[in-house]
């Protein structure tokens, strides 16, 4: 049969239909093609969806925009895997009845097309049945007995094009391959305020590893500042041959609790908890007392082993050996980690090795946990995620996974394509305007906000950078304003809130490491910007246009150091103005330019904004002084109340 109609530049579609795109739950997913034949025959089209599991499509009409560029949508109704495509055709008896209707018009005899009209309709006619059928017949015999000027005003009725389309049989119709896919997660995965702390670090006692039942005592804290994931570092026993010691030396003290990453010792491996932090019966009463207090727990989920992990002893094949015969430890040259071994993925047991990772998962999913955090995924194959993450959420479609892969762009990419829900990014390494400008603009408005969920982390174990280090206090307020405002989940290492700047010297890596100790904080020392982080979260909370990615718009400001953007929702019912001074040391000012159409006002007018951060109360216009003093006043956040 000869194809007439060509589907092309469909969209949203990543690399060809390879990999899946990201939604949440209620959204609308709004699909468009270019969607033409030869000739000038009538075209329709649908939107055709269903859920990956499910056999049967849904449909909706697709709607053509001129220039052959159609547009449809749903909506994605349940947090699963969906797919969707396009199914267009000819529209035979509407093609006839347009060039019917021109000839009519310029006064052509159409006695013969009257006739060519009947015959097409008897013909679909045979190919129905039931009422349809019935309905189109008797329009059939209306038209053979009717005189010309009725014939026509039956013919371009509404209700014969109704009753014809009813029993079009779609006979050339195309549908668009591959099929494509949309992942439809929950509202967290795009939304959420991270706080990341171990759980031995919580207690009042130097030195002493507090349980689980002891750090409970932090839950509320952590959710009145207005977190909602706590994240824990790794909870299971830790390794003792070549444990680290303080500042991650070779040598151990007596008293050295070892590095959470080192996983595995006589007493287990990766579904097992560390005697110091308790039972699995007491990780289970922090994860439903965390649950009542309005936070939600996510585990690391880091694939390495301490040499005394059950693995080696059991599954030496699943490790990367010396021609001597001994395994070898990671390292990231010139870091060493000589308590960590690697896996190999590339093992002769892939089969098994890939099941233990999957089993592991599902243990701590039975025991209540719905979030992972991934240690290092740019160190394993991207396909492995693809599948291991596939799996998991094919009976867990709830479970987010967020990759920490500090690594080349384009293996960062990979890894979201691949499956993960959220992905940390460089926004640490970001400390200019210009720079955060291209770094975001790249984020919201390119392909990438179509599969990469950008989550601002300020600060992890591993990294203290420079502006933290050197930029005190205020640096603290405005990293956490960048954060926390410009992508809708973000997160902070415990100890931000104390502006803990203490690296070693040249380093990003903080001095006296708690990767390395037990420390104990005085949560409420002088200093603290616990306050200006609840009020931040709060914000977030209250205002929808800060919980959206790719609503991001930056505005000029005349000044090197301030940055200026607007975040509204598609009504303009919400809009927030941010205004950041970048230069931790120093005031600035500048003009700030607020195009009118940012702010939904008419040219000319203005609008008043209330400062979320002071309560304070401006009059704005298209152009508007800023002056921003960082011990004081390192940003505005702006809300429009009302236009005048």
């Amino acid at each position: 049969m000869v194809e007439h109609i060509i589907i092309e530049r469909v969209t949203p579609c990543l690399d060809c239909g390879q990999w899946p795109i990201k939604r949440i739950v209620g959204d609308r997913l709004a699909v468009e093609a270019d969607i033409f034949r030869d000739g000038h025959q009538v075209l329709r089209a649908v939107l055709k969806w269903r859920r990956k599991r499910d056999q049967n499509f849904m449909e909706a009409p697709m709607t053509e925009l001129g220039n052959d560029h159609w547009l449809g949508d749903f909506v994605l109704e349940q947090n699963a895997r969906y797919v969707f495509t396009i199914e267009a055709w000819t529209d035979y008896f509407a093609s006839w009845r347009s060039d019917l209707e021109k000839k009519a018009r310029a006064g052509r005899d159409i006695r013969s097309d009257l006739l060519e009209g009947v015959a097409m309709l008897e013909d679909l006619c045979k190919k129905s049945k039931g009422e349809a059928a019935a309905a189109l017949n008797a329009y059939v015999a209306e038209l053979k007995r009717s005189a010309t000027p009725r014939a026509l005003e039956i013919a371009l009725g509404s209700e014969l094009a109704g009753a014809a389309a009813r029993v079009d049989p779609r006979s050339d119709a195309l549908t668009y391959q591959p099929l494509l896919e949309v992942v439809a997660d929950r509202p967290k995965a795009r939304f959420s305020a991270w706080y990341e702390m171990f759980p031995r670090s919580q207690g009042i006692e130097p030195g002493k590893a507090a349980s689980f039942r002891v750090a409970q005592r932090r839950l509320s804290e952590i959710r009145n500042m207005g977190f909602d994931v706590l994240y824990l570092a790794p909870i299971h026993p830790i390794g003792v041959t070549h444990r680290k010691g303080p500042n991650n030396s070779l040598e151990p003290l007596p008293n050295s609790p070892g590095s959470p990453w080192a996983i595995g010792s006589s007493v287990g491996g990766h579904t097992a908890i560390e005697p110091s932090l308790g039972t699995i019966d007491d990780f289970e009463h922090f994860v439903g007392a965390s649950r009542q207090a309005g936070l939600e727990i996510a585990l690391d989920f880091a694939i390495q082993c301490s040499p005394d992990h059950p693995w080696v002893r059991d599954h030496p094949e699943w490790f990367n050996h010396r021609p001597d015969g001994s395994i070898k430890y990671a390292e990231n040259p010139p870091k060493e980690y000589q308590d960590i071994y690697p896996l190999n993925f590339d093992t002769i047991d892939q089969e098994g090795l890939r099941a233990e990772m999957r089993r592991v998962l599902l243990f701590w999913i039975g025991h209540g946990v719905r979030i992972f955090r991934v240690d290092n995924p740019h160190t394993k194959p991207a396909s492995f995620w693809q599948w291991l993450i596939d799996e998991i959420q094919a009976e867990h479609p709830d479970v987010i996974f967020l990759s920490e892969a500090f690594t080349r762009p384009k293996v960062m990419k990979a890894l979201a394509k691949a499956g993960f829900t959220q992905s940390y990014t460089y926004f640490t390494w970001r400390n200019n305007k210009n720079e955060m400008i291209e770094y975001l603009t790249e984020l919201t408005q390119t392909e990438m906000a179509e599969y990469f969920r950008p989550n601002f982390f300020t600060n992890t174990p591993d990294i203290l950078s420079p502006i933290l280090q050197a930029g005190g206090r205020p640096a603290f307020q405005m990293r956490l304003v960048l954060a926390a405002t410009l992508s809708p989940s973000f997160g902070i290492y415990s100890g931000y809130e104390l502006c803990e700047n203490e690296a070693i010297p040249g380093t990003e890596e903080y001095l006296n490491s708690e990767k390395y100790e037990i420390k104990v904080r005085d949560w409420n020392r002088p200093g603290n910007i616990k306050d200006y982080l609840t009020r931040i979260n709060a914000i977030r909370r209250e205002n929808p246009a800060l919980q959206q990615l790719t609503n991001l718009r930056f505005l000029p400001a005349d000044n090197e150091h301030i940055l200026l953007y607007v975040k509204s929702t598609a009504d303009k019912s919400n809009v927030i103005l941010v205004a950041v001074n970048m230069d931790p040391f120093s005031t600035r000012e500048c003009t700030a330019v607020v195009p009118p159409d940012a702010v939904g006002v008419a040219p000319g007018r203005q609008y008043r904004v209330t400062d979320l951060l002071t309560g304070a109360s401006y009059i704005w216009s298209e152009r508007n002084y800023v002056r921003l003093e960082p011990h004081s006043s390192p940003a505005h956040i702006l809300r429009v109340e009302e236009r005048l």
